[in-house]
């Protein structure tokens, strides 16, 4: 019999998500994938076989989501393009988003490669869904299970689609949405799409899927939690419309589009008990264990291995290359638990580390996120010792690497692992793509902007009462939000950049404020000299306002000249 895929999915108890599975390994092996715009599969063997045919197409679109910018290594993050951190090598990727080497001809374009490589997969799939045919194998043991996974397959893989046009929209704006598989010449003649017909799409999706996805694997067969649930559906359409609703996709300021956000970011935090998710500590959500984490939804998982330590311990760890070194600009917006005044105002000019500790009494996410001058780092007992960043120091300049900044990164990094050339020891990473506590915050935005306070209860929660939900966690513990108007706006993005600093979110946030030349054209840097005399210095980046969106490739526009190239590139 063929496999009917129509809506017959039950409902299930909703309980937290984590995508965990290596690019290669895990829950499958790769299935190498050729492709141009055309798929080159052998379509009568992917259809009739399971494990090594139908479930490898799948997990060949899963696996795009792993296909980022930059290596492994610096764990997918943008921040080194961004007011939070400054990477230490100059031979960095990322410098090119800030030194001018970024262009048409050198886009960074593995957002639009891997998407569309995912897209048509998907396509392909959704249309070619009656060939599946593994009646073949209905003796062997696993056939009921293969026939149960394959139920959920086309639900995952539109979620996966719908993920990868939001990922096309973020990025470029308005962008080419294609659901159905295209020839060569079909494909390099079609044209952009307007971003708010792809926000459309994204929803409908969204909603779509959403009743047919289980809400946990761990009750399914084969108990695969990797996966595509209906709790990540609802988190992808509220990331959506928060965007959509952004000035740089809302440039008439439209509260239509503020009060979707606010709605679909108050479903997820209504539901969140009910679905089992919860917020955890702040330390717990990076880690050896932070694939288990209730708070999580969506997540990248890795297998154990110890290349992120490598590439973020400080120089003169053994095997540690700085890396995402946290920016003074960071530091400064850490507020002090006793009465929420910023680092910056209570410490505007050069501080002498001599006579006093600047860092006594700042918000304890600081230290969770940050190493500084003094720290104990790594944790793990065969390399842990006291960090210096004064000039001279074990772990500063002179030594060729050295943090640019007097910070080195903790947060994500897993002082556990051993680096040392003999006796090293991995740990598993799991990396943020979705939390609860990302939806509190974005609640605090869409209804702010919807009812023009800070303190209206039009949907129930204030947005200060949805902030302070985050800040009287039991280990943050900071002083409440109570502003309004303007003063509130600076204070939000001061707490939006604190809770998801490094978590891919900063590069992203400021462009769709358009607030690029404010944050992102110089950032301040820090210096201690043998003395212990910490000094402030600027450094200048390079911004245009068309940095809001990427590139289209060159090389696209050579091969379709019906797509256009966005402003200013």
């Amino acid at each position: 019999m063929n496999i009917n895929h129509k809506n017959s999915r039950p409902t299930f108890l909703i309980l937290a998500f984590v995508l965990c599975m290596p690019l290669c390994g895990g829950l499958t092996s790769c299935a190498n994938l050729d492709y141009t715009e055309e798929n080159t599969r052998d379509e009568e063997w992917t259809y009739n076989y399971f494990e090594e045919g139908i479930k490898n197409l799948v997990f060949d679109v899963y696996a795009q989501i792993y296909n980022n910018e930059f290596a492994a290594n610096s764990a997918y993050f943008l921040a080194s393009a961004t007011d939070e951190a400054q990477y230490a090598l100059e031979t960095g990727a990322v410098n090119s988003y800030v030194n001018g080497g970024w262009s048409p001809a050198n886009p960074y374009s593995n957002t639009w490669t891997k998407s569309y490589t995912a897209i048509a997969d998907v396509n392909m799939y959704l249309e070619k869904i009656d060939q599946t045919d593994i009646t073949d194998w209905q003796y062997n043991p696993d056939y009921s299970n293969w026939v149960a996974q394959m139920e959920l397959f086309p639900y995952e893989l539109r979620f996966l689609r719908a993920y990868f046009y939001f990922e096309l929209f973020k990025t470029y704006g308005d962008v080419p949405l294609v659901t159905t598989t295209l020839t060569n010449g079909q494909a390099n003649n079609i044209t952009r799409t307007p971003a708010d017909q792809i926000v459309k799409f994204i929803v409908d999706e969204c909603d779509a899927v959403a009743p047919y996805l289980p809400v946990t694997y761990a009750t399914e067969i084969g108990s695969e939690i990797g996966r595509a649930t209906r709790v990540a559906a609802y988190a992808l359409k509220a990331r959506t419309l928060l965007y959509a609703a952004s000035p740089l996709h809302n440039p008439s300021g439209d509260k239509a589009k503020w009060q979707k956000a606010a709605e679909a970011c108050k479903y997820i935090l209504d539901n969140a008990a009910t679905w089992g998710l919860k917020l955890s500590s702040y330390a717990s959500l990076w880690g050896h264990d932070a694939f288990f984490n209730a708070e999580l939804i969506f997540g990248l998982g890795r297998g154990e291995n110890n290349e992120f330590e490598m590439a973020n311990y400080p120089v003169g760890v053994e095997n540690g290359s700085s890396g995402n070194c946290p920016t003074q600009s960071l530091v400064d917006q850490y507020e002090y638990q006793d009465n929420g005044e910023t680092f910056l105002q209570r410490n505007p000019g050069n501080i002498d580390l001599n006579t006093v500790d600047p860092y006594t009494g700042l918000d304890p996410r600081f230290a969770l996120t940050v190493v500084k001058n003094g720290d104990e780092w790594p944790s793990n007992g065969a390399q842990k010792k006291t960090i210096e960043t004064f000039a001279g120091g074990f772990n500063a300049a002179p030594k060729y690497g050295a943090t640019p900044t007097t910070y080195y990164l903790r947060k994500y990094v897993d002082g556990a692992c051993v680096t040392t050339t003999d006796n090293q020891t991995s740990r598993r990473h799991t990396w943020i793509l979705f939390r609860l506590g990302e939806f509190y915050l974005d609640y605090a935005e869409a209804v702010f902007n919807a009812t023009g306070s800070a303190n209206d209860a039009t949907y129930g929660m204030t947005a200060n009462e949805a902030i302070n939900v985050l800040r009287s966690r039991a280990d943050i513990n900071m002083p409440a939000f109570t502003e309004d108007g303007t003063r509130w706006v600076a204070r939000y993005e001061r707490e939006r950049m604190v809770e998801l600093a490094f978590e891919n979110h900063r590069f992203w946030d400021v462009r769709r404020w358009k607030k690029g030349a404010q944050y992102f054209k110089t950032i301040q840097v820090a210096s201690i000299s043998n003395s212990l005399m910490l000094t402030r210095s600027t450094i200048t980046r390079q911004w245009d306002d068309k940095f809001n969106f990427y590139p289209i490739p060159q090389s696209e526009l050579k091969k379709n000249p019906n797509l256009t190239q966005n402003p200013g590139w």
